[in-house]
């Protein structure tokens, strides 16, 4: 018996890294799963390796009409929305005096404006007791150069955590924070200009970690499936913070 059994649940920015691997943890755990990516070649990838019957719907959640294209997908299922795991979001480097109107509009809409609209789309859909994950980041817990503008944009979503816990006490519906440290994600890698360079971005991180080594983005999934599944049903407003023990000791 799975523990998400019966259940139907939402990853946005699934089609890799954390998003990817929670879903295929949601759907390995008996969940019905609706993933969305904003590229359908990488979302049918993502979908066929997820497998359990998963459904991609293809968009990007800082375009309204992708969002109301998408509640109307998954509420025609009728199953309504037991966990929504808000992930889609991204960031660049840019030292304060590179920062640009796009780079800073560019953050704020995928990471601020994609995940409040994507919830509040998803409200009349989210079940009695439902679980809301919203994706934080450890880079608000302590100073990243180069990464101010991303830092201050998953600030805001620690926040809105707090904020959304109380406005659906309610109905029962669960609202918390997964914050991952480093992760071996396709985003992170990404960030390098090169393979080798990327290498020695992953080992410079693993050294201030005392673990010792950046996680692995199988090991976040399970912190996405505690905060979507009864384990942590008397935990909302809050963060779980997967770090390595960086921010921790």
């Amino acid at each position: 018996m799975g523990q998400l059994d019966g259940k139907t649940a939402l990853v946005t920015g699934a089609t890799s890294g954390i998003g990817l691997a929670a879903a295929q943890r949601f759907a390995a755990e008996g969940a019905h799963v609706f993933v969305t990516g904003r590229r359908q070649d990488a979302l049918d990838e993502a979908v066929a390796s997820i497998g359990h019957e998963a459904v991609g719907v293809q968009g990007d959640v800082g375009e309204l009409a992708d969002l109301d294209r998408l509640v109307e997908v998954v509420g025609a299922a009728g199953r309504g929305l037991d966990v929504l795991f808000a992930n889609a979001g991204g960031g660049e480097f840019a030292a304060l005096g590179e920062i640009t109107l796009e780079h800073y509009t560019g953050t704020f809409d995928r990471n601020v404006r994609g995940t409040l609209f994507t919830v509040q789309k998803a409200l009349p859909l989210l079940n009695a007791g439902a679980s809301v994950v919203l994706a934080g980041s450890t880079a608000t817990l302590h100073g990243t150069p180069a990464f101010g503008v991303y830092a201050a944009s998953k600030a805001a979503l620690h926040s809105f955590a707090k904020t959304w816990a109380v406005e659906l006490a309610d109905r029962g519906i669960r609202v918390n924070t997964l914050v991952p440290g480093s992760t071996a994600t396709p985003g992170l890698v990404g960030l390098a200009p090169d393979a080798e360079a990327a290498q020695q971005m992953l080992h410079g991180m693993a050294a201030g970690i005392p673990l010792r080594r950046v996680a692995r983005p199988e090991e976040i999934a399970g912190g996405a499936l505690f905060l979507a599944s009864d384990q942590s049903s008397f935990m909302t407003g809050n963060e779980l913070v997967l770090d390595g023990g960086q921010d921790q000791v």
